[in-house]
C-alpha cells in the first residue's frame, strides 16, 4: 500500500496535460501522440457516465490516473474490437459494461499498488456489472495486475489501426477481485 499517494476524483479536463505527461512516461508517447490524445481524452470526458480518478502525491503532483465510461457499441474502440470478440462469441461483453479507457501510473510509482487502487476505486462506483479494457498483448506487469483483479482474456492479437503492437481485450465481473 502507498501512504504517500491519495486516490480520488480528479478534474481530468483541467489536468489533461499533467495526465498525458504521466501517460507519456508510462507508455512511451511522442509529442505528436500526446497532442492527438489530448483531444481524445477531452472528447471522451463528454460521454454520459464518464468518470476519472487521479493518484496525487503529497506534493500535489498527479502520479497516476484512470478514466472510463459505460461502453457504447458505437464508440470507435468498440467497433474495432467487436469483430475479434464476435469470433469467439464474446461480443456480449460490449453491452452493459464499464470500459477502462486509460490507466497509467508514473514509472516511479509503479509496483506500489497505485494502479490497483485506481482501477478498483473507479469500478467500485459504477452501475454496470462488469468491466472491459484493452492492454498490449504481452505478458507485462499491467496484464498481471488485471488478471489478479479477475480480468480474463476475451480476445488476443487485436490490431488497432494506429497501434504498432497488438492488444488483448480483457473482461472481469464487478466488483473486482481483492487480494
Amino acid at each position: 500500500m502507498v501512504d504517500d499517494v491519495v486516490v480520488g476524483p480528479v478534474n481530468l479536463a483541467e489536468r489533461v496535460d499533467e495526465a498525458l505527461s504521466v501517460q507519456a512516461l508510462a507508455f512511451g508517447l511522442s509529442a505528436d501522440e500526446i497532442g492527438v490524445r489530448r483531444h481524445i481524452v477531452q472528447r471522451h470526458l463528454l460521454n454520459p457516465g464518464a468518470r476519472a480518478l487521479g493518484a496525487t502525491a503529497l506534493d500535489g503532483r498527479l502520479v497516476g490516473f484512470v478514466y472510463g465510461m459505460p461502453n457504447d457499441r458505437n464508440h470507435w474502440w468498440s467497433t474495432v474490437v467487436e469483430p475479434y470478440l464476435r469470433t469467439n462469441g464474446s461480443d456480449g461483453w460490449l453491452d452493459n459494461t464499464f470500459v477502462i479507457t486509460e490507466l497509467h501510473v508514473h514509472p516511479a510509482f509503479q509496483g506500489r499498488g497505485v494502479g490497483r487502487r485506481l482501477i478498483t476505486s473507479i469500478t467500485d462506483g459504477v452501475e454496470e456489472p462488469r468491466s472491459i479494457l484493452s492492454a498490449i498483448d504481452t505478458e507485462s506487469p499491467a496484464r498481471l495486475l488485471y488478471r489478479s483483479l479477475g480480468y480474463e482474456d476475451l480476445a488476443e492479437q487485436v490490431h488497432f489501426p494506429s497501434a504498432a503492437l497488438p492488444y488483448a481485450v480483457m473482461g472481469a465481473p464487478l466488483p473486482l477481485r481483492r487480494l
